[in-house]
């Protein structure tokens, strides 16, 4: 494993575990020319998953847009890195279990609007607004109010 400081190839590992998420092998590592530490996270290889959008095109998954999508909606949230980084594992976890080789957007998007309502309900409402498409402003009225009375 290369050293993400000084780029020296011989790192060494100085402790291993399993990860909070139980999918990955946690290790810690030194490199043998900085001595700097570094984390580093192994993950069993998937099978490539396709992501059929919304227009019936075709693209690999890529998780880093879930990621951005969370991020985007808890923008001025209360919350964590932490606690976004759980939900993206969640559904990322769920996505994988179905053992599909090709799924849909909007079944991912379902996945993570259900996370972020337990969540919060205004990164829920921003990211549905985007996702649903919301047309007007009585759309987003009416699931405003869906959110409020499961509130109540």
């Amino acid at each position: 494993m290369k050293c993400p400081f000084c780029g020296h190839e011989n790192t060494r590992v100085i402790d291993s575990r399993p990860a909070e998420d139980n999918n990955s092998i946690r290790r810690r590592r030194v490199c043998d020319e900085c001595e700097k530490r570094f984390t580093t996270y192994e993950k069993v290889e998937t099978i490539p998953l396709i992501i059929m959008k919304k227009d019936d095109t075709r693209q690999a998954y890529d998780r880093s847009k879930i990621e951005a999508g969370v991020l985007r909606a808890c923008y001025k949230r209360p919350v964590s890195a932490d606690q976004i980084t759980q939900l993206v594992n969640e559904v990322e976890t769920e996505i994988f279990n179905m053992e599909e080789k090709e799924i849909s957007s909007r079944v991912i998007g379902e996945l993570v609007m259900n996370k972020l309502k337990e969540l919060e309900a205004v990164a829920y409402v921003r990211f549905a607004s985007v996702y649903r498409e919301f047309k007007d402003i009585n759309t987003f009225m009416d699931e405003l109010k869906n959110v409020l009375e499961e509130k109540g």
